[in-house]
């Protein structure tokens, strides 16, 4: 089996985010109807990963089922990232390349889906612009591969990705559970407590990170952990 690639010693790894804190004077109103206002942008980018979690569990049945994947998974859009990523890994195990037009989709989806998710997971109450806009206060950065990709690795990449899946579903339904709890914090002292904060930023950190790793964006591995 193909060596998988850590990131040196005491280097971070190559895909970033960070939410610019938001405790306290929250607004009620948004966050009471949330997931109502969130739909656009639902539909077209998905859910938070606790979405997909609680949908791999108690909808197993219905897994195959694309209306379940774009509403609780990655959306339409990101239903266009994964079989852009499927071109890319025939570039990659053939020709050790990865367009950067392909690429640059997929930064594309999850610069748009990193904005979303931070409000639909309450982190944030400014309404998510549609598209790639920067001008969010999420801090999103992931860098193009310019060196040659390693093939191997990505002809294997749905076998390295499996044990940061098991592990996100779990967490992922920790995530929604602190989700519920900030909710009511939120309705009823207008403060998201900022360990629960903390938590939900450190497993969205860690779910984009595998994200980019599973649409080949990266080579090295992602580290277990929430740490940035």
């Amino acid at each position: 089996m193909a060596e998988m690639t850590l990131p040196a010693g005491g280097s971070t790894y190559p895909v970033a985010l960070d939410v610019t804190p938001q405790l306290t004077d929250r607004n009620r109103l948004t966050v009471l109807v949330r997931f109502i206002l969130a739909i656009p942008h639902l539909i077209l980018v998905g859910g938070p990963w606790w979405v997909a979690s609680s949908l791999a569990i108690f909808f197993s049945p219905f897994r195959d089922d694309d209306r379940l994947n774009f509403w609780g998974g990655s959306g339409l859009i990101g239903f266009a990232a994964a079989i852009v990523a499927v071109i890319a890994w025939f570039t990659i195990v053939f020709a050790r390349t990865h367009p950067r037009s392909l690429w640059d989709f997929k930064w594309f989806y999850l610069r748009w889906r990193v904005n979303a998710v931070a409000y639909m997971s309450l982190l944030r109450d400014e309404y998510p612009p549609f598209g790639a806009k920067t001008e969010y206060p999420v801090q999103f950065d992931v860098s193009y591969p310019e060196e040659k990709r390693e093939w191997l690795s990505v002809f294997l990449r749905i076998l390295y990705v499996i044990p940061h899946v098991i592990v996100l579903i779990f967490l992922g339904l920790a995530w929604g559970v602190v989700s519920v709890i900030a909710w009511v914090a939120i309705l009823v002292t207008g403060s998201y407590p900022q360990a629960l904060y903390e938590f939900s930023v450190g497993v969205f950190r860690w779910s984009l990170r595998v994200e980019a790793y599973a649409l080949l964006m990266r080579d090295e591995y992602p580290p277990f952990s929430f740490d940035p």
